[in-house]
């Protein structure tokens, strides 16, 4: 068995808006991706082609590149793609957008097949969204939704409780007109129905710009309405309400925190994950604790960052020993190499310092941020608070920044990561 395999290494941290280094197959369809290639022919007996896109996140990331085969005689086609780039759907502010890197096998077809699941899903989101707010706006319709059943429509409620009032036959008729949607057309790869073309033509448009235009909308507004009804279904069924009154939601464990430091608009007490979703007043005191050490250095790593850019380096030597001077060391990352092995345990033993100089358990000033460095307090208790939830604030910006800081440099090379510097990002 003869083979020939090419490898494509590229040392790059990837940042959350990070693509991939893609390979793939020769591929006949290419979409709208630009590319380069090089072509190999070689003989090879029939065996299941393979893509494989290595991402290491904040790291250096690696590329492997793999060859497909075909039966009998085949023509292997590499190619690497700088991104989809040119799709319907990439739109400011975040340009080709896949954080999860679902596209960073290179494959169009299966490119082609989860935006066939996003119109899908979007166009279902939409009417779903519609549902809930048009009966809110319009009322309803009069008579009987099942004159059988004796049910009217203006007994049926907004929102999730609907769903226990829809009748056995109204069940019947959604799947199948669901069934009637999906086998009234081929949807198979490469047909009209595949790229959302039903021979719906009330919305469209001859003028291509404008038809590329209306496509890139809906698409928009298919995402959006995927938020949106999911933002709806969890208001329903916290506050019993389809229009989602905080105020009705009364058991909620977040309302134990709510009057905490640190919460500010226009989000308030914000708790995607549902750290809080215990009640647990020793966790938060704990999390905050955290929160607070991990702002502090994070304020101190990203001044640590900015400062030699404005103000310049210390004169003279930061090692008399070693020869090296404050001078000689780089900024941002680059740094950690020149550091001799003396500054890193001195920087650990104030670390260490740090932590045991004063007691930190649960009940202790220490725990709560107070180790008596008074310069930026206040003897006024209003004022003390402000300052007490500025500096919450400023730390959650300061560990965005310095690790967007990190990804920056690590990208470009440079602590203040001009974007040129990085000509061999995917996203171009």
């Amino acid at each position: 068995m003869s083979s020939s395999r090419a490898t494509l290494a590229s040392a790059a941290g990837v940042a959350f808006f990070g693509g991939a280094t893609f390979v793939s197959t020769g591929s006949t369809r290419t979409g709208n991706l630009r590319a380069t290639a090089s072509t190999a022919s070689a003989s090879a007996p029939a065996a299941p082609e393979a893509n494989v896109a290595g991402l290491a996140v904040a790291s250096v990331a690696v590329a492997t590149c793999f060859a497909s085969r075909k039966a009998g005689t085949s023509t292997r086609q590499l190619v690497t793609l700088t991104a989809f780039e040119n799709e319907l759907g990439v739109q400011a502010p975040v340009g080709f957008w896949d954080p999860a890197g679902f596209t960073a096998d290179g494959s169009t077809e299966n490119f082609a097949r989860r935006r066939q699941t996003e119109l899908k899903h979007g166009r279902i989101s939409m009417l779903a969204t519609m549902g809930y707010i048009t009966p809110e706006i319009t009322g309803k319709f009069p008579g009987y939704l099942s004159p059988s059943a004796g049910l009217k429509f203006a007994d049926v409620p907004n929102g999730l409780a609907a769903i226990s009032k829809v009748p056995a036959a109204g069940w019947g008729q959604i799947l199948a007109y669901m069934a009637f949607c999906e086998v009234s057309q081929d949807q198979s790869a490469g047909t009209p129905a595949a790229a959302g073309d039903f021979g719906f033509k009330v919305l469209t448009a001859s003028d291509p710009e404008a038809k590329k235009t209306k496509l890139a909308a809906e698409l928009a507004n298919g995402r959006l309405a995927m938020m949106a009804i999911i933002g709806m279904f969890f208001q329903d069924g916290l506050t019993g309400s389809a229009w989602g009154d905080w105020a009705n939601y009364t058991a909620s464990p977040l309302r134990a925190f709510e009057n905490e430091l640190g919460v500010q608009a226009p989000v308030g007490f914000w708790d995607p994950a549902g750290f809080t979703a215990d009640g647990s007043t020793e966790n938060f005191a704990r999390r905050r604790q955290t929160e607070l050490k991990h702002g502090r250095i994070s304020m101190l790593a990203t001044m640590g960052y900015i400062t030699p850019e404005i103000t310049g380096k210390f004169p003279g030597y930061l090692s008399p020993s070693a020869g090296l001077k404050f001078a000689d060391v780089p900024n941002g990352l680059a740094a950690i190499s020149k550091v001799p092995a003396a500054g890193w345990g001195q920087i650990l033993a104030y670390m260490a310092f740090c932590e045991v100089s004063q007691d930190q358990s649960a009940g202790t000033p220490a725990a709560a941020g107070d180790f008596g460095f008074k310069v930026l307090t206040a003897s006024d208790p209003e004022a003390k608070k402000t300052k007490l939830a500025a500096e919450l604030a400023n730390g959650r910006l300061a560990m965005m920044a310095i690790i967007g800081m990190f990804f920056q440099d690590g990208l470009t090379g440079s602590a203040w990561g001009d974007w040129a510097n990085y000509t061999a990002s995917p996203l171009r």
